[in-house]
């Protein structure tokens, strides 16, 4: 006669998942009812540029519309990441605690990233630069967030990971962040050739060391 030993399968709460994925929602759904026509021209930003033509001036960066949707890219990429690092066998997907550990330190990152991005580009003399930059990589990689999030959805609430879904994400914000660059080089390449030295010092404490050391931080840790 064969004995069944039964064990306990342990599954985290999804609940506060659905409360984010709906506030996020929301907030889109707010946004573009009191920013139509802005919204309507940042959802064309992966073919037309008129968004950025129209909207580069530096005030943009701290009005309401960026931030509501700045809110949104957060939530959305620290689900990507926890969903990412659960792929990856380093955490569960469905653990609140890593997530807020997660937003938590994707909001201090960026943050903290921008203001010694705007104390350096003071010391060098390349505000202008700075502040357009920043207002572009914000608006790229915003629409990337929104664009991810109905993926975090169908990742976080399938319970056989999809791995195609994973990679190709990876792949399309490494491709769009790359492309940002690109522009930006174009449209700054006489400012960038004047300060070339300061850009490359930049570039370098700023865009690339940050990087390194979060991955170095999430694959030792």
């Amino acid at each position: 006669m064969l004995d069944f030993v039964l064990q306990p399968r342990n599954i985290g709460s999804k609940d506060w998942a659905t409360v984010l994925f709906v506030l996020s929602f929301v907030l889109i759904a707010i946004t573009r009812g009191v920013f139509e026509n802005r919204f309507v021209d940042f959802s064309r930003l992966i073919y037309s540029d008129k968004y950025i033509k129209i909207y580069r001036d530096t005030g943009n960066l701290m009005n309401w519309f960026t931030i509501a949707l700045f809110v949104v890219q957060v939530i959305s990429f620290a689900f990507f990441i926890q969903l990412s690092l659960s792929f990856f066998g380093f955490i569960e997907k469905t653990d609140w605690i890593s997530y807020i550990q997660i937003i938590t330190l994707l909001g201090i990152f960026i943050l903290s990233k921008y203001l010694i991005e705007k104390i350096i580009a003071t010391s060098f003399n390349i505000e202008e630069f700075s502040e357009q930059f920043n207002l572009q990589k914000v608006s790229y990689r915003t629409y990337i967030g929104l664009c991810i999030l109905p993926l975090n959805i169908i990742l976080f609430y399938n319970d056989t990971p999809i791995d195609f879904l994973i990679y190709f994400t990876i792949a399309v914000i490494l491709i769009i962040n790359a492309i940002t660059y690109l522009i930006s080089l174009k449209i700054y390449q006489n400012l960038i050739i004047g300060k070339l030295f300061y850009f490359i010092l930049y570039l370098c404490a700023l865009e690339i060391a940050p990087y390194y050391f979060m991955y170095y931080w999430f694959t030792k840790t």
